[in-house]
């Protein structure tokens, strides 16, 4: 098999299909994003909490 042969059924089987993005519409980057931030400055404020003595 030559690469242009590969190359040509790589971009056969790649065009297959529906072409569709697998996101869910009811999650906002925008909420997963804020989420994260208040989860991980609660883990540093709880952190920084125990560790006093330092």
């Amino acid at each position: 098999m030559t690469l242009t042969s590969a190359h040509s059924a790589l971009v056969a089987l790649a065009s297959e299909g529906e072409h569709h993005v697998d996101t869910h519409e009811s999650i906002s980057p925008f909420m997963t994003g804020g989420g994260a931030l208040v989860i991980l400055l609660l883990l540093l404020w709880i952190t920084t909490r125990f560790n006093r003595d330092r």
